[in-house]
């Protein structure tokens, strides 16, 4: 009774193993290119998505830009709350901070352990530090990559990539804030995430350069500002 129970459970994993794989290598790494593929794909609707938005709005501010029904006061909080919000662009002098993964051959540096997997890659922490570092030194305006933060953006990371307001990131990845340079470089240096970031591009070779210009010009969040979780309160 026991050898045909242990061959009745073999066969209950078999028939089980078959109709999961129907037909394919449950091995590969299929399941997860796809998901990849699917990821991707999402990524670039979404980019479409917040180019056809930017459309919308600026034909939407034209057409209130005609309305003769509001006074110059108004007018002027109106483009206050816009430039606090982020939706229009913002110019001035400014930096550049590049974060990239260390070398894929990376080794450590004399007087450091050997590194693991995740001394290696820029992570969400890393990122987020930065972005809080700029604010801090009272940063105008912050794009990342390619796209404008403002108050509810979400800074996350899932493996090594970056996911940005829907849109999927590879490193370097790049933090650009128009302010203040002397400011925005003090606040860097001041971070004490930060100051731990550079014992691993010391040790590991993590990827950390500032580059400042004397003119950039950051454009207005274009995608929705609608609130998906909080609700305001009343």
């Amino acid at each position: 009774m026991l050898t045909l129970a242990v061959f009745a459970l073999a066969g209950l994993i078999f028939v089980t193993s078959f109709n999961t794989a129907k037909g394919t290598n449950l091995r590969t790494d299929a399941s997860l290119l796809r998901l990849s593929d699917l990821i991707e794909e999402r990524s670039h609707k979404n980019a479409g998505l917040d180019e056809s938005t930017a459309a919308l709005r600026a034909r939407v501010d034209s057409l209130a830009a005609r309305d003769d029904g509001s006074t110059r006061a108004e007018d002027k909080e109106l483009d206050a709350l816009e430039a606090k919000a982020g939706t229009t662009e913002v110019s001035g002098s400014g930096l550049t901070v590049t974060l990239d993964d260390a070398p894929p051959n990376a080794q450590a540096a004399p007087g450091y352990p050997e590194p693991q997997a995740n001394d290696l890659v820029i992570h969400q922490q890393d990122l987020q530090a930065v972005v809080n570092a700029l604010w801090r030194g009272g940063a105008e305006g912050i794009r990342v990559m390619d796209q404008r933060l403002i108050s509810t953006s979400a800074v996350r990371c899932v493996g090594n990539t970056l996911i940005l307001q829907g849109r999927v990131y590879s490193p370097p990845y790049k933090i650009t804030a128009v302010g203040d340079q002397g400011k925005l470089t003090k606040a860097l240096a001041a971070s004490p995430a930060l100051q731990n970031y550079q014992l691993y591009v010391k040790a590991y070779g993590l990827g950390w350069k500032v580059d400042e210009h004397r003119a950039v010009t950051l454009p207005g969040y274009s995608g929705t500002v609608d609130l998906h979780y909080a609700k305001p309160v009343s």
